[in-house]
C-alpha cells in the first residue's frame, strides 16, 4: 500500500505539470521522438548527469526485446517471484530471467538517475524507427519503483522518466553484399557493415530528459573508413595460431581488395552526434552527445583490432574539426569550434591493458580538447567494485579502479570536453560491502550469479556537469 500510494503521489505530480498543447507540438518538431505523458515544465538545472551504459540486451530478435518490454509489472513480479521460489514452469524461464535483468538495469539507472542516457546493445529494426522497445522499457521498468536490493526486494527506489528519446540506424546485420569475412562465401553476419545475426542486433539509443535537437543531429553511418585521414587496408597481424586465418590467404595479407576497401564503411553501429537543448537561467545551453559503439579489437587476425582503432580515431579528429567528414545527410566539417561534447559509449579499447591498439584512446585521453581533470586527473571515473572484482578474478590491470566491465578491462567512457564544468565523475558498481551490491552479484541468478545474468558486463559511466 505504502508503495502505490507513493507511487502514485509522483504520478500525479509529473502528470499535472504537462506543457501546453503547443510546446508539445513543437517538442515533438525539434526533438523527434517525446513521450508526451511525461513532458512537464522546463527546467534550469545547475547541474546535470550525463552516463553511459551498455546494457547487454543483445537479445536473438529485436522482436523478442519488444516482447520483454511489454511485460507488465503485475506478470514481472508474478515471473520473479515464481523464478526466486523454483515453481517456475519450463516454459517461462528464460523470460523471467530477462525480466529480472532488465528489472535490475532499470535499477541500476533510478539509483544514479542520469539526466542524459546513453545505452549500447539496445536492440531496434535496424533504421532505429520503432520505438516500442523504448517506450515499453519507460512505462513498464524506469515508471516503476524498482529495488537496490535486486530481484525480488522492496521497491524502494524512485521511478525516473525520460520524456524524450531516440534510436539511430545501425550497420550491425547490414547486408553489404561483399564477402568482408574472406570465407568465400556472401552472406551471413560476417559479412554485414557491422558483425550482428540480424539489422538492428547491438544498436544504440538516446533517453533524455532534455530536448534532443533531431534537426541537427548528424549520422556517419555510411562514412567510408578510407576517408578517415591516415588509414589505409589493414592487414593480417596477428599470425601466432591463436586467430585462424582464412583459407589461401597469409600473414601480412591485405585483408580487403582495394574494391572492397572503396566500400567499407568505417562504423560498425553508427557514430552520431546529437545536440541536446539543456535550459538555464541564462539561456540554452547545448551540448553535443558525441556516440558510437566500436568492433571489440578481437575475434579475428587483425582488421578487428584497425577498425576498432579507427573508429575511436574518428572521434579524436572530429572534435579537431577537420574538413574531410561527410554525413549521411551530406554535410561536411567535423565539429564547430568550442562546442560542448562528451564522447559517450563501450569503445571495446582500454587506454593501458586489452588487446586493442591502447595507444589511440591514450591519445584522445590526452588531448587538450577534452577534459584533463576527468581523462588523466583526479576526477577519472573509478569504483571500489572494479578494485575489489580485479583482486577477486587475480586481473593484472594496471589501474584497477577503472575497470568498467567484468572481463576487466576499462572500455566505457563518457569523455567530456575541456570546455565543460565538471565536478564529478564515476563508475556505478558496488563492492561487497556497499549498497546496491546483488545488482552485480547475486548467487540466486543463472550460472554464476554475475554479468549479464544479473544485469550487465558493463558498468554505467558518468560525469556531471555545472552549468552556469
Amino acid at each position: 500500500m505504502y508503495y502505490w500510494l507513493n507511487y502514485s503521489k509522483w504520478y500525479v505530480i509529473q502528470m499535472k505539470t504537462l506543457s501546453t498543447l503547443a510546446l508539445v507540438v513543437s517538442s515533438v518538431i525539434l526533438s523527434g521522438c517525446v513521450n508526451t505523458k511525461y513532458i512537464d515544465t522546463p527546467v534550469q538545472p545547475i547541474e546535470v548527469k550525463i552516463a553511459a551504459y551498455n546494457l547487454s540486451f543483445d537479445r536473438d530478435s529485436f522482436e523478442a526485446l519488444v516482447a520483454e518490454m511489454q511485460v507488465t509489472p503485475a506478470k514481472q513480479k508474478e515471473l520473479v517471484t515464481a523464478y526466486l521460489d523454483g515453481s517456475i514452469a519450463d516454459t517461462d524461464k528464460a523470460t523471467a530471467e530477462n525480466v529480472i535483468q532488465i528489472r535490475n538495469v532499470a535499477a541500476v539507472i533510478q539509483k544514479n538517475r542520469p539526466s542524459v542516457l546513453m545505452m549500447a546493445e539496445y536492440n531496434n529494426d535496424g533504421i532505429g524507427e520503432d520505438k516500442s522497445a523504448l517506450i515499453g522499457f519507460q512505462d513498464n521498468y524506469l515508471s516503476i519503483a524498482q529495488s537496490i536490493d535486486g530481484a525480488g526486494g522492496e521497491a524502494n527506489l524512485d521511478p525516473i522518466t525520460f520524456p524524450y528519446f531516440e534510436s539511430y540506424s545501425t550497420n550491425t546485420g547490414l547486408s553489404s553484399g561483399l564477402d568482408l569475412n574472406n570465407d568465400g562465401h556472401i552472406g551471413g553476419p560476417g559479412d554485414a557493415w557491422g558483425f550482428g545475426m540480424y539489422h538492428g542486433q547491438y544498436a544504440f539509443a538516446l533517453m533524455s530528459q532534455y530536448k534532443i535537437d533531431s534537426e541537427n543531429t548528424r549520422t556517419f553511418q555510411t562514412f567510408k573508413w578510407k576517408d578517415l585521414a591516415g588509414e589505409k587496408i589493414p592487414t593480417i597481424t596477428i599470425c601466432d595460431g591463436s586467430q585462424a586465418i582464412p583459407n589461401g590467404m597469409n600473414c601480412g595479407d591485405k585483408w580487403y581488395s582495394s574494391e572492397e576497401w572503396e566500400e567499407v564503411r568505417l562504423s560498425s553501429k553508427n557514430h552520431v552526434d546529437a545536440p541536446i537543448i539543456i535550459p538555464t537561467a541564462n539561456g540554452d545551453e547545448v551540448i553535443h552527445l558525441l556516440m558510437s559503439h566500436p568492433t571489440p579489437p578481437v575475434f579475428d587476425p587483425g582488421k578487428n583490432k584497425s577498425q576498432n582503432a579507427a573508429e575511436v580515431k574518428f572521434w579524436n579528429q572530429y572534435i579537431q574539426g577537420k574538413d574531410f567528414f561527410y554525413d549521411d545527410a551530406g554535410q561536411n566539417g567535423g565539429l564547430a569550434d568550442d562546442a560542448k561534447f562528451v564522447i559517450m559509449g563501450d569503445q571495446n579499447l582500454d587506454p593501458v591493458a586489452g588487446d586493442g591498439e591502447s595507444d589511440v584512446m591514450q591519445t584522445l585521453h590526452d588531448d587538450p580538447l577534452v577534459n584533463q581533470s576527468v581523462m588523466n586527473g583526479e576526477l577519472y571515473p573509478t569504483s571500489y567494485g572494479a578494485s575489489e572484482h580485479a583482486t577477486d578474478k587475480r586481473l593484472s590491470h594496471p589501474k584497477p579502479n577503472r575497470i568498467s566491465s567484468t572481463f576487466g578491462l576499462a572500455v566505457d567512457y563518457a569523455i567530456p570536453s575541456a570546455n565543460l564544468n565538471v565536478i564529478d565523475a564515476g563508475v556505478y558498481w558496488s563492492a561487497s560491502y556497499e549498497e546496491g551490491r546483488k545488482l552485480f552479484n547475486d548467487a540466486r541468478l543463472g550460472q554464476y550469479g554475475d554479468s549479464k545474468s544479473v544485469s550487465s558486463d558493463h558498468r554505467m559511466i558518468w560525469i556531471k556537469a555545472k552549468l552556469q
